[in-house]
């Protein structure tokens, strides 16, 4: 495959494999502003700051063996340093849950809460208020960092209302990003702000390779001078499948789990899951089996891309001084509650993702249950380079002390899950028996989505509780409740049995969190010993029952 040039002011393949020792030192201001980003790291010792790669998949779930195809990057990335068990996202949807990563922040303090520009996917907005606050703009503003990207950003990048292809966010040293949603041929880039068209040619247009290209320029030709900071944000394994040639006959033998709420009806569930026809039919079976296959086949060049990035930090002399995370921005379901494809709600096949990462300090072939969340990787890789979080206003937390293995740790033990659904006030014509506002619907009429799709919840883990409690605004204001310890493929909701303490205090819990900001998101949760309830809270000075902000 023909390998891109980074930049015009870059040097091309053919030339010396590192940069030219004695690079430019940095300028006094900017070794100024070094001085706060010296504290974690060690660099104040005289250590180099360490280097950070963030690997970001598309749809990828944890729940339903996404990662089974992976078996390089689980190799190289999870044996060689720690795997999440409990690793969630805020959003079950792209955009959304991109951005929390970006900024580290909930989904109801970015604004992002769907993937159209009227949702404020890579809007206007995002880019004047949110984009100068990400962690990667922190990293090469006031760390000094090289910020490298390449791949799919946010869902609306380079829509012409929003600047076109020609809009480089801050922050970034090198800019690659793809324009739109995740293709595999037969798309646009933007090259630090130029356009460049690719075909269908596998050689050199298969995007997943193209991205594994310009990421081992960016290694070979950088400045040896700054640490670096990389994210590759891969299409697979998004729609529409596309596999490499080379992959595209593998697991022919493979089939979705038939786990235990798969093609079953969704009972006690929002009406959204009720909706589902169940048994599927046949063809729909077909179809999502196929859809799973095709998921594995295009994460074979994502376990390539993997291989390559690592063999060639190890070559250039910079794998030890280097963190690598490998993490999704939501989950995904094929079946499950004869939901046929696709992610959006509140269960976990659709919240979980994979978390592995590797780096200095961190002991090989660990996994741990803690409790961490994609707007905590922000807050962690500013630790990594030694800035404060208390800086920040990221609702996450760094999980840096327990990649480093610190002992007596106090940590959360709840996260926040809120999505804002999709619908139009209109009945979908070919499924007229649909009330209005459905969205995303199959041809049998099993539809994924709606405008009061809009629900939040607390996921909590603590000693005693594996414990979901979600709300959903509409009229009925139902409500579903989960306990994952006795029943972890949320089959029963148990809403109209728990303990109506423990409910009330969930409740509070969720207001509070879904008015949180900063520090406030990181206050204890319903089971830690530090947790005070006071039911007076519930009710507004006016004497009302307080309400859910959605």
């Amino acid at each position: 495959m023909r390998l891109l040039s980074l930049a015009t002011d870059r040097p091309r393949r053919g030339g010396p494999r590192h940069l030219p020792s004695g690079s430019p030192a940095p300028p006094p201001l900017l070794l100024l502003l070094l001085g706060v980003c010296l504290g974690a790291s060690g660099a104040a010792k005289g250590s180099r700051r360490p280097n950070v790669v963030l690997l970001l998949a598309d749809d990828q779930d944890e729940v339903l063996g996404g990662m089974t195809p992976l078996k390089k990057t689980k190799a190289l990335i999870g044996e060689m340093g720690m795997t999440f068990s409990s690793a969630y996202v805020p959003s079950a949807l792209c955009c959304p849950s991109r951005a929390s990563i970006l900024t580290g922040k909930y989904p109801h303090n970015h604004h992002v809460v769907n993937n159209t520009l009227e949702g404020n996917c890579s809007s206007k907005s995002w880019q004047k208020i949110q984009e100068p606050n990400t962690f990667p703009a922190i990293l090469r503003s006031m760390c000094g960092y090289q910020t490298f990207f390449a791949g799919k950003y946010l869902n609306e990048y380079g829509a012409p209302d929003a600047g076109g292809l020609g809009h480089v966010p801050l922050g970034w040293s090198y800019w690659y990003a793809l324009e739109k949603n995740s293709k595999y041929y037969n798309y646009t880039l933007s090259i630090n702000g130029k356009a460049r068209k690719h075909g269908e040619n596998y050689s050199v247009d298969y995007l997943t390779d193209v991205l594994a290209n310009v990421s081992l320029d960016f290694l070979d030709y950088k400045s040896n001078s700054e640490p670096f900071f990389m994210m590759i944000s891969t299409p697979a394994p998004h729609s529409p499948w596309t596999a490499a040639p080379q992959y595209q006959n593998a697991f022919q033998n493979v089939f979705a789990p038939r786990n235990k709420n798969f093609n079953i009806h969704g009972t006690n569930k929002h009406w959204l899951i009720r909706q589902a026809k169940t048994p599927m039919t046949n063809s729909s079976i077909q179809f999502l089996d196929n859809a799973f296959r095709k998921r594995w086949q295009t994460l074979l060049s994502v376990d390539d891309l993997v291989e390559k990035l690592v063999k060639r930090l190890e070559f250039n002399g910079e794998l030890s001084n280097t963190y690598i995370f490998y993490t999704s921005d939501n989950g995904y379901h094929t079946g499950q509650f004869s939901l046929p494809i696709d992610k959006r709600q509140l269960y976990e096949f659709d919240i979980k993702v994979p978390l592995l990462v590797r780096g200095p300090g961190i002991k090989p072939n660990q996994t741990s249950k803690m409790l961490v969340a994609n707007i905590d990787l922000g807050p962690t890789i500013l630790d990594i380079a030694g800035y404060s979080l208390n800086k920040t206003q990221m609702d996450g937390m760094s999980f840096l002390p327990i990649l480093k293995g610190t002992s007596n740790l106090t940590w959360r033990s709840d996260v926040l899950v809120e999505y804002q659904g999709e619908g139009r006030n209109v009945t979908d014509p070919t499924c007229p028996s649909l009330s209005p506002g459905v969205s995303q619907c199959f041809p049998d009429c099993v539809c994924e989505d709606a405008y009061n799709n809009t629900y939040a919840c607390v996921r909590t883990m603590s000693e005693l509780w594996n414990l979901q409690y979600c709300e959903f605004d509409d009229q009925e204001v139902f409500v579903e409740v989960y306990n994952l310890t006795a029943d972890p493929h949320q089959i029963n909701n148990i809403a109209k049995s728990i303990d109506p303490e423990l409910l009330g205090k969930m409740n509070y819990r969720l207001m509070m969190l879904q008015s949180c900001s900063g520090p406030t998101c990181r206050t204890p949760g319903v089971f830690d010993p530090g947790y005070r309830f006071d039911p007076r809270l519930m009710f507004s000075s006016h004497g009302s029952i307080r309400t859910r902000r959605f």
